[in-house]
């Protein structure tokens, strides 16, 4: 504070003293209920706020320069404790004015971050366009090799006719030049014979040729014919034996070619049976396409002739205390049916804070307990912030004792311990039309839904446990307790936790706690920020995508539970049918489990229930319906993975 600051707080306070405005707190009596000396400090202070021009830059700066001057009466007129206090506001004094420098500095940096921000924008807007033109070139270039791919095959096809023309060709002259072989073999026989035959006759005619035994020679040429004569017959029968048989080269070759083609046509006729089955396939698909879509056009046609327009949402802000910007807080993210939930928690609040009084309900057994009284009590009229803070300590104090007496027996019990007996009923009846209102709210709508027998107070223990459990997981990673993980450990924090569920929903995890498919898997997250609360008792979006996901297992759960029952919902089925269902879908389901999952859906305590699967379940029936709802308020939740059925042979073989 300036010297300047100093003297007029100064001038003022000796202003005040001297026309009497201010007294010393010694002067005032024990009978009063504020001190005179209090209300005129408030009256001034009042006084000075409304001076003040709250319209500038500056206006928190000037909104803090009355109470530095109420602190200066105060350390003026109490003077055995004004060395404190001095020191005390100089102590402020210093650190505000540390935190302006701090701010000052920061500046720039908002402004180079802001920078930073539109340069990567542009980055990132310039690298899809290159990427966009780059898959258009792709896809085009795509098209031109289909293109050549086609005019290859048909190119393949007329090759593949023309070489199975030739072949033909070929074979014909193979056999016709095979038949000039054999005429010109027998043409040069018939052509030695004739020689020898001349060189006989010379010979005769000339015995002293050779100066040789004319009957020798004779034996030796008749020796010499027979043998040729014979070895003729042997080549003709030859000849006549093996005149039509193909080489083994080319038998081999050939039957190598045939039993290709006979792979391919086996190829061939199992890949058109497929093609006949998909066929099949496609037509049924595309048979039921066209009922559903006549029918969807239909049920278009008959929801544009019934349906109403859609409402201007706009003319809600200036209905909705809080006029425009509560209303856009109210309604951002929600849909139309969302938006008349919160339309009529607004209407409602307003005739819940007119109402003074609640008509009781009467002693009759269909009441709920705490709500069980004649005549008429008080409305409370609390804060919706009051509310939940009651709830929440309910909820503490159930979670502390042994959980013996029913919760509704347990709510009425806690109301007459906090409020009495006087004001049980009141706060009762109070806070039941508070969380009947505020169904969008989270912390109302569970505990109303625990309350009125919706769900079994073990679906919330459970859920608040398992949120426990996941933080204790995260805490373990950090092992520098920093508070901060990276998404690649998130990631297997995650898994580790939640074994059973799918990629995609650990994907939707990761998203609600702040990951982005085009971020990095070293970005660091807060990962303490993911667990807190607002003053309402709202989680954040990680949690609440936890509880969403909880409620969508349960339902796939029960879903196949139905489904391998393979019954309708009217009609009824025995105790052993259910256990044997969920031990299929479940293998991994323990014996414990088991039961108090049977014990829930027939109603039956855990004692009772038969140790066989034959015994004593004549009587134990009852309807589907009934079990699938009696387990829908149950913490039922899937322990393992279901066992893989074996692939048909006809799969593997087609």
């Amino acid at each position: 504070m300036t010297r300047s600051s100093q003297k007029l707080i100064k001038r003022r306070n000796a202003s005040f003293l001297r026309n009497g405005r201010l007294s010393s707190w010694q002067q005032q009596t024990l009978g009063t209920t504020k001190p005179r000396y209090l209300e005129q400090l408030e009256n001034y202070l009042r006084k000075e706020l409304l001076l003040l021009d709250l319209s500038t830059d500056s206006a928190q700066e000037l909104k803090l320069q009355p109470y530095r001057e109420i602190f200066e009466f105060f350390i003026e007129d109490f003077k055995t404790y004004k060395p404190l206090l001095s020191s005390i506001k100089n102590a402020y004094e210093v650190m505000l004015a540390h935190q302006r420098e701090k701010i000052r500095a920061l500046e720039p940096l908002k402004a180079k971050l802001v920078t930073m921000n539109e340069d990567c924008n542009e980055r990132i807007l310039a690298m899809r366009a290159e990427e966009r033109s780059e898959i258009s070139m792709l896809k085009k270039e795509k098209m031109n090799l289909l293109k050549i791919i086609d005019k290859k095959n048909e190119e393949k096809i007329s090759l593949q006719s023309e070489v199975t023309k030739l072949r033909k060709t070929l074979a014909e002259e193979y056999l016709r030049y095979l038949s000039e072989r054999d005429a010109r073999k027998i043409l040069i026989a018939d052509l030695n014979e004739l020689r020898y035959q001349r060189e006989d006759m010379s010979l005769a005619q000339s015995p002293g040729i050779w100066g040789e035994d004319p009957m020798k020679l004779t034996v030796a040429l008749k020796m010499t014919r027979q043998d040729l004569t014979r070895t003729q017959m042997e080549l003709n029968t030859m000849k006549a034996n093996f005149g039509d048989v193909v080489p083994r080269r080319d038998f081999e070759m050939q039957e190598k070619t045939n039993k290709d083609l006979q792979e391919q046509l086996d190829s061939l006729r199992d890949d058109y049976r497929e093609v006949c089955k998909e066929h099949d396939m496609l037509l049924q698909l595309h048979m039921s396409t066209l009922k559903e879509r006549d029918q969807y056009h239909s049920e278009l046609q008959e929801i544009q002739r019934t349906s109403t327009p859609r409402p201007d949402w706009s003319k809600c802000e200036d209905v909705v205390a809080g006029g425009p910007d509560r209303w856009q807080m109210l309604a951002e993210g929600k849909n139309s049916d969302q938006l008349v939930d919160v339309l009529l928690e607004e209407i409602g609040v307003g005739l819940l804070q007119e109402k003074d009084f609640f008509p009781g309900l009467g002693y009759e057994e269909s009441i709920p307990p705490f709500l069980r009284f004649e005549g008429v009590v008080e409305n409370k009229k609390p804060t919706k912030k009051d509310v939940i803070n009651l709830l929440k300590d309910a909820w503490k104090e159930r979670l502390a004792e042994e959980q013996k007496e029913k919760f509704q027996d347990f709510f009425l019990n806690f109301l007459e311990r906090r409020f009495g007996p006087a004001d049980t009923m009141a706060w009762a009846y109070t806070i039941f039309e508070n969380i009947k209102l505020f169904r969008s709210n989270e912390v109302m709508s569970q505990f109303y839904a625990v309350l009125m027998g919706k769900w079994n107070e073990s679906v919330y223990i459970k859920q608040k446990e398992t949120v426990t459990q996941l933080l204790k997981e995260m805490t373990n990673v950090d092992s520098q307790n920093e508070g901060l993980l990276t998404m690649e450990q998130l990631s297997t924090v995650l898994k580790s936790t939640f074994p059973l569920k799918k990629e995609e929903k650990i994907q939707e995890l990761m998203e609600a706690g702040g990951w982005h498919p085009n971020s990095s898997n070293a970005d660091l997250l807060d990962y303490r920020s993911l667990f807190l609360e607002d003053e309402e008792g709202q989680s954040r979006p990680f949690v609440q995508q936890l509880w969403e996901q909880y409620l969508d297992e349960k339902d796939d759960y029960l879903k196949e539970l139905k489904q391998e029952l393979g019954l309708e919902l009217r009609e009824k089925v025995t105790l052993p049918k259910v256990r044997e269902a969920l031990m299929t879908i479940d293998p991994k389901l323990d014996k414990q489990t088991l039961n108090s999952y049977l014990s829930q859906a027939f109603q039956l305590p855990v004692t009772e229930l038969p140790e066989e699967p034959e015994e004593k379940t004549e009587n134990i029936i009852i309807q589907l319906q009934t079990v699938l709802e009696r387990l829908q308020m149950a913490d039922v939740r899937r322990m393992g993975p279901r066992e893989q059925e074996p692939v048909p042979r006809s799969a593997l073989t087609g």
